[in-house]
């Protein structure tokens, strides 16, 4: 099971599939709110994802363990998912899913005074002229995606809505803050019963990044007890696009370990 990032769509892991043995069964999703999927009419409660998840899990892996692979918000999912279902999973493979950053008590009053004040506002949608300028924004953002691979992703992104106007296809009301705070602690918790190995490849494209990178995955390996820590020289967070010949070669060798010879 492929499981996406913030603002992606499950299309884009035609990178990494290409990458993957031609045997493997792969499904993709979209979660709710991206790429092709329904928008959630009452808005987002991250839990949903989890209930998400193991619906899916329910119907295309009903028997033995399944296998999972998550990037950035996807990871963050297959983690927590690791330790509250631990006897669901074979191994997790975690694309810079780090968890997010500590939150104190004393955000909250702020944290519920912006989220009010964002009900009240239209969702920003985002359009751009074609797919070539969403293309070329996506090459900003991550320097080291070839043309080619950034022309697909933002094929994959957007739909057209006028003439020359592409519209980003996820719900523009999952821009807004959420007005729980991120709890840490519970992230950790669940962290610790995961029974699963798990690989966490990381970026390596240098700058001020890598540092807290570096701890992030350190702090991981606190509370999960078979961590196992790889980096792509070069690549950004998007490794899976930059570099999924080499994040496929580090899935296939983890699964070569793990899984009995047929």
């Amino acid at each position: 099971m492929l499981l996406h990032g913030f603002m992606d769509c499950g299309a884009t892991w035609q990178f990494l599939a290409d990458a993957l043995p031609p045997a493997w069964c792969l499904a993709a999703p979209d979660w709710r709110g991206f790429g092709d999927s329904d928008w959630a009419r009452d808005g987002y409660w991250f839990p949903d994802y989890l209930a998400d998840l193991e619906c899916l899990l329910n119907e295309l892996a009903p028997r033995g363990k399944a296998r999972l692979i998550g990037h950035s918000m996807g990871a963050n999912i297959a983690l927590l998912y690791g330790g509250i279902r631990p006897e669901r999973l074979q191994w997790i493979v975690s694309l810079e899913g780090f968890g997010l950053s500590r939150t104190s008590a004393q955000e909250a009053p702020a944290r519920y005074a912006r989220w009010l004040d964002e009900l009240r506002e239209a969702p920003r949608e985002a359009r751009y002229r074609s797919i070539e300028d969403l293309a070329t924004v996506l090459r900003q953002r991550n320097p080291g995606l070839a043309p080619d691979k950034a022309r697909f992703a933002a094929a994959a992104w957007s739909r057209p809505v006028a003439a020359q106007a592409h519209e980003l296809r996820f719900d523009p009301r999952h821009r807004r803050v959420n007005p729980v705070l991120y709890r840490r602690e519970e992230a950790e918790a669940c962290w610790a019963r995961i029974e699963a190995p798990v690989l966490l490849v990381r970026g390596d494209a240098g700058g001020k990044r890598a540092g807290a990178m570096r701890s992030g995955a350190e702090e991981m390996g606190a509370h999960i007890g078979n961590l196992e820590l790889v980096t792509v020289p070069g690549a950004g967070h998007m490794l899976h696009y930059e570099a999924p010949e080499v994040v496929a070669r580090h899935i296939v060798e983890l699964d070569r370990r793990l899984m009995p010879a047929a």
